[in-house]
């Protein structure tokens, strides 16, 4: 890998169902099946990106450990030393802890608390472990959310086609361009997830968000397919579930806009 920069997506939206982990864990899976080094960072304390790769047994055993991600925050350790091997080639986790729910107090007293993780990723980013690292934020906007879009290069805004899945979304490219000056990282795209043509939503989510200047909106959508539920229950990517279903070919057709994308 020597000479190819890690690039780092977080995952972020702060409605809460709009596919930020689905989306990580499968998008993750994909870049790893082309080939690429990824490791996932979970920075929500329900666990979701966790759990997309085990079961729920060992997610609560690596939560209630003191290494997981909240303890490497608080503790501000190098993340090297948190790193878990999925069942996948070239995919690792960091896992997360029901304690992230008081990551927000333990920041509050830092000193540069806006870069904590930035810091804790510094060697792996040296040592250029990964092609890739992918963070699921939780759907708040706070200093945790702050340290992770410093941590990153890029954003994806997943958006569900629903009648409220564009609810607050003007609050969050607010809240980005707020903190533009502590951050580098540009909006690579907003996704449009759990799409059912049935309906009329999908049209007037991409008509709404046609709107907003300068937004990247990715001709992959994600359509409702129950296989993502059923890999879910079963804490494996959809494309193990079963690789022929809709939604795995629509999160294979991601990454490679993801990878088209990074490549430019």
């Amino acid at each position: 890998m020597a000479g190819c920069k890690t690039k780092t997506i977080c995952f972020t939206n702060n409605k809460g169902g709009s596919g930020k982990s689905t989306t990580c864990a499968n998008l993750a899976f994909e870049l790893a099946c082309a080939g690429k080094k990824v490791l996932l960072i979970d920075g929500d304390m329900q666990l979701n990106l966790s759990l997309s790769f085990f079961d729920e047994e060992r997610v609560l055993e690596m939560a209630e450990c003191e290494e997981n991600l909240y303890y490497a925050i608080k503790n501000k350790r190098d993340l090297r030393g948190y790193i878990v091997h999925t069942p996948y080639e070239n995919l690792d986790l960091i896992p997360s802890s029901t304690l992230m729910s008081q990551i927000e107090y333990e920041l509050f007293t830092m000193i540069q608390r806006e870069y904590v993780l930035k810091k804790c990723l510094r060697s792996i980013y040296e040592k250029e472990l990964y092609d890739y690292v992918l963070i699921d934020a939780p759907p708040t906007l706070g200093t945790w959310v702050i340290n992770i879009l410093c941590a990153a290069d890029y954003v994806i805004v997943p958006v569900e086609a629903s009648p409220w899945g564009l609810f607050g979304l003007a609050n969050m490219f607010d809240f980005l361009n707020g903190i533009s000056e502590m951050t580098e990282a540009k909006i690579m795209g907003v996704l449009i997830t759990k799409v059912d043509e049935r309906k009329n939503y999908y049209k007037q989510t991409r008509e709404i968000l046609a709107g907003y200047d300068n937004i990247n909106v990715f001709e992959t959508f994600i359509h409702v397919d129950t296989s993502v539920e059923w890999a879910q229950d079963n804490s494996v990517p959809v494309s193990v579930y079963k690789k022929s279903t809709r939604s795995a070919k629509e999160f294979q057709q991601l990454a490679r806009e993801v990878m088209d994308y990074g490549s430019r």
